[in-house]
């Protein structure tokens, strides 16, 4: 507002300078000549117009760990961490270096960013959070300005506040702190990320504002060694995936604002979602109360949450529609997968469709049977077996293959190199970058070819209810795991 009056307030004298007769000529040249050095003091980082994102918004947004699931031995670890904070008199009794830099690692969407604003909470300190893209431009000197202003910003808001304690958070921190030397143009990462370890290394005990700076990044193998020596990020906090305990509690944070039907089992839909992070779950909890409304329902369904599981991991249904052939050939690949999943493991079938949805013309999902974090061989043959049921049933029945197979080959050729890495091939024990390729070319395809006559085999075996199945499958374009299995049963009993 108070620009806007200055603006009309100049022009207004301009005018009636004009109206009055005087020369205005020189007052243009100077008002020419001081924006001009105006934007190239701008451009060179002389004038600072970088804005970060101040603490005030910690206290709207009330967030604590309480409010973040599924990460208690992160928390923890962050927790004993911020304690050398919130004891500040008792560290300086005993002597105890103060810590400067915590980093959160892990995986995009696991509640980093959450976990600095509940540590900011924790030790009631002021909140100030900025990118790591935000101090790099391509002219010299300016990421190492915004450096300084940031912690001069942390601690003037402090201040205002009426705080000892001042939280910096930087987001992807492999942005500014990444690996020096590694850009030969001009030295600016460089010359940023000095800057910022001589501001960590300037943190003192006795500091009337004491700052800490809480980093994260998914990427800390790019960071620099001077960074992550002791005395500078001196805990390093790993924020992983949830398990499915965590993903349970996750679910329920985030569904407590939801109307909830009777039929709702979260701790299926737990189950169903290996590998989700927060923030996976919390569009999975979204999209469930999305097409609720859509089908105007007053609560939430098990089948919203089944149907947005499928929603999430493969993205929307889409308009296009294959032709018939098409539709055989895809229901045909796709319940060569569920019967091989049967096989190897009964009741691990979650859903099969024919739907088209995101890159996917149909899909067989699988239950996990538990959150698996190691893997035998005779797992991943099996999982071999089951990627290449597809291609063979095609080949089988329609007597050619087709493109919609190149997902399974790569997947099965991936799970076939973790056999040989792990030193579970008829090689034993070796290294895989010394080893001829031609030695190993030979070792993967005869592991691939062993688990692919393996489901030839009993697609042979099956054909009966195969072709069962895939008719159904034509007809209703959906089928659930229950259903898939009755099937299969009432087929077995029939023919006993």
């Amino acid at each position: 507002m108070l620009k806007e009056i200055s603006i009309g307030l100049v022009l207004a004298a301009v005018i009636s300078l004009v109206i009055m007769g005087y020369d205005i000529t020189p007052f243009l040249f100077l008002a020419a000549v001081g924006g001009g050095l105006y934007y190239f003091a701008r451009m060179r980082g002389m004038v600072s117009t970088k804005n970060f994102e101040g603490g005030t918004g910690v206290a709207r947004q009330e967030i604590s760990f309480g409010d973040i699931g599924g990460q208690d031995s992160a928390i923890q670890e962050l927790k004993e961490a911020l304690d050398f904070i919130k004891n500040h008199y008792s560290i300086r009794r005993l002597g105890i270096r103060p810590l400067k830099g915590i980093l959160l690692t892990g995986p995009p969407g696991t509640g980093k960013t959450l976990m600095a604003r509940a540590a900011a909470g924790y030790t009631d300190a002021a909140f100030i959070a900025a990118s790591g893209s935000e101090f790099i431009e391509m002219y010299a000197g300016v990421g190492a300005q915004r450096v300084r202003k940031l912690f001069q910003t942390a601690r003037d808001t402090a201040k205002r506040q009426n705080k000892n304690n001042a939280l910096i958070f930087i987001d992807e921190i492999e942005i500014l702190g990444g690996k020096r030397g590694q850009t030969t143009s001009h030295l600016e990462y460089d010359q940023t990320l000095n800057q910022l370890l001589v501001e960590m290394d300037g943190l003192k005990v006795d500091d009337k504002i004491r700052v800490l700076l809480v980093a994260a990044t998914n990427r800390s193998d790019m960071l620099d060694p001077a960074l992550l020596r002791p005395g500078r990020f001196d805990r390093r906090v790993k924020v992983d995936l949830p398990d499915k305990v965590g993903r349970l509690e996750i679910l329920k944070l985030h569904t407590r604002n939801k109307p909830m039907a009777a039929d709702v089992k979260l701790e299926v839909v737990a189950k169903d979602t290996f590998g989700f992070s927060g923030a996976h779950l919390e569009s999975l909890a979204n999209e469930s109360a999305i097409l609720a409304m859509r089908e105007d329902c007053k609560e939430i369904s098990q089948h919203h949450f089944n149907e947005s599981i499928d929603k999430v991991m493969m993205g929307g249904i889409l308009d296009r529609r294959p032709s018939e052939a098409e539709m055989r050939r895809i229901a045909i690949h796709e319940s060569a997968h569920a019967l091989l999943s049967e096989l190897v493991r009964c009741g691990s079938v979650s859903t099969l469709t024919v739907t088209p949805r995101g890159d996917a013309l149909g899909y067989m999902r699988q239950t996990p049977e538990d959150d698996t974090y190691l893997y035998t061989k005779e797992y991943l043959e099996n999982q071999i077996a089951v990627m290449l049921a597809g291609s063979v049933a095609e080949e089988m029945i329609l007597g050619s293959r087709s493109t919609g197979s190149h997902g399974d080959f790569e997947q099965a050729m991936r799970a076939a190199e973790t056999i040989l890495r792990s030193g579970m091939s008829d090689l034993g024990v070796v290294c895989p970058e010394s080893l001829p390729q031609e030695l190993k070319y030979q070792t993967l395809t005869a592991i691939v070819k062993t688990q692919e006559e393996r489901a030839r085999k009993y697609i042979s075996d099956s054909k009966h209810v195969f072709s069962h199945i895939v008719d159904i499958l034509l007809e209703k374009e959906k089928i659930t795991g229950e259903q898939f299995r009755a099937i299969i049963s009432e087929h077995l009993e029939q023919a006993s």
